[in-house]
């Protein structure tokens, strides 16, 4: 298959540019009844540091209704021609604005902290920083940015993308319209995106 990593969504998407009449339901029979399934790469980048502290949960319940009232933050794994990067955004989800990113090529906190800094430098403290579990976002290194500045930390339940949606369907938009119709050669390349 010339593209493995297609669902049936981009299968149809690419059947139809070639004329043919094909809906998403029909790619989904169609790639079932060849025995296709679409390949991806399963992302480990919330695995979570060995005696590092875990935070609660603070939005259940919570209305955001302002900006600066909660950022949230997560980590895309972003396959290249050759090997792959991580993508890191700081995100506000009031206005569902990406405040700071960063691309590495390593899962530490730098890049983590290197985005919150130049958040805070740009739009000051946010009144709670949720994330994930991550070793990145329980290192002291991290956690000691919000209590310099008395944020509050807020942390998803282990494997609850839903608790951090808002950032969820960025990736999604950004790996459908972005990361899969391209297949970037360098970090240079993926940084001018």
């Amino acid at each position: 298959m010339q593209w493995p990593f297609y669902g049936s969504r981009r299968l149809g998407e690419e059947l139809r540019q070639r004329g043919e009449r094909v809906n998403r339901k029909q790619g989904r029979r169609l790639m079932r009844q060849m025995g296709l399934r679409a390949m991806y790469p399963k992302s480990r980048t919330s695995q979570p540091g060995a005696g590092h502290k875990i935070y609660p949960y603070l939005l259940k319940g919570l209305i955001i209704d302002r900006p600066n009232q909660v950022w949230a933050r997560d980590i895309c794994y972003v396959p290249m021609a050759k090997g792959f990067m991580y993508l890191t955004v700081i995100m506000d989800w009031d206005s569902h604005r990406v405040l700071a990113w960063r691309v590495s090529n390593t899962l530490d906190a730098e890049a983590c902290i290197a985005a919150l800094e130049e958040a805070l430098m740009r739009y000051g403290p946010p009144e709670i920083f949720n994330t994930d579990q991550g070793a990145q976002y329980t290192s002291e290194a991290f956690t000691a940015v919000f209590r310099s500045q008395t944020i509050h930390i807020s942390m998803d339940g282990k494997g609850r993308w839903v608790d951090n949606v808002f950032v969820e369907r960025l990736w999604r938009s950004v790996k459908h319209e972005d990361i899969d119709l391209r297949a970037y050669e360098s970090p240079a390349a993926l940084r001018r995106g």
